[in-house]
């Protein structure tokens, strides 16, 4: 172990260069820094995103809706620029008060309908289109249970083993480690119950899928904090045959796409507004291609 010894002063005091990469965007306080109303579409829902993975359970779950029929579930999203600081915006604040990314309104209500927190949303568009989560009591348990997993075990992986592991402004052995751990834990436990079972909540896919997969989709998939290697995910055989199989869904890759600034110029689609921003996005590689 050779990581130094730190003794916590008696009163802690804000040092705002010790947050690491993301040391200009988090502060001990909430509420907004500026005012600035957010921008409105023509579609009922208002999304305000980014394509990290909470943002992306959202916009999978859009997609997953409308192309199983609801068009009632047309949508805009907005780019919202964390690192500019654009959640600490007067607008953004009124619809999420905790500042973090994705933040909804739904104008098909009347009043209009404010939703902050991914997991929440994904239970109210759920429960609003009677998709993608069962009436049956136990499959609907289910359901809820691997859901709010994923909301558990997440800051985990997340602020825990990615801060450490990719963002830290210095490495230290023993919270790398830790989290490691317990990011290793979680995947054995993702695991097993996937050797058993086609999806989280048995033979239907649901919004426990489309929760979980962002996040550790992504970390089986090698793209999450480049940690692939390191975790050794390829022991996690099921995952994967469960990660390929969302994978391959059209609305899945439409999805992963929305409010997504990093990563291959062909993967991303800054901001959506019409379903045919997608066709636009396809003529656009193939331009590129050829």
């Amino acid at each position: 172990m050779t990581d130094s010894v730190y003794i916590p002063p008696k009163i802690w005091t804000w040092d705002k260069e010790s947050g690491g990469r993301f040391a200009a965007i988090n502060r001990p306080i909430g509420g907004a820094t500026h005012d600035k109303t957010l921008p409105t579409g023509k579609h009922p829902f208002q999304l305000y995103s980014l394509g990290t993975p909470n943002g992306v359970k959202v916009t999978i779950m859009f997609e997953e809706l409308l192309a199983a029929g609801h068009a009632g579930a047309e949508y805009d999203a907005w780019l919202i620029n964390i690192g500019e600081g654009d959640q600490f915006s007067s607008g953004f604040i009124d619809i999420n008060p905790n500042n973090k990314i994705p933040a909804l309104m739904d104008h098909s209500s009347n009043p209009p309908t404010r939703l902050f927190e991914s997991g929440s949303m994904l239970v109210y568009l759920a429960e609003k289109f009677e998709a993608f989560l069962s009436k049956e009591p136990a499959k609907r348990a289910e359901t809820i249970n691997w859901l709010m997993w994923q909301m558990g075990s997440a800051p985990f992986l997340g602020g825990g083993f990615g801060h450490f592991y990719a963002y830290a402004p210095e490495k230290y052995e023993y919270p790398i480690n830790r989290y490691a751990m317990e990011v290793k834990r979680q995947m054995d436990v993702l695991d097993r119950h996937l050797a058993e079972h086609e999806y989280f909540a048995g033979d239907e896919y649901s919004i426990a899928d489309i929760a979980i997969y962002p996040w550790y989709g992504a970390l089986a998939r090698g793209i999450l904090y480049e940690a692939a290697e390191f975790l050794q995910v390829q022991e996690y055989t099921n995952v994967l045959r469960w990660t390929q199989l969302l994978g391959d869904r059209p609305a899945v890759k439409r999805g992963t796409m929305v409010n997504r600034t990093f990563g291959e110029p062909a993967s991303q689609l800054r901001e959506r507004h019409d379903a045919s921003d997608f066709d636009t996005k396809t003529q656009d590689r193939l331009e590129a291609a050829g």
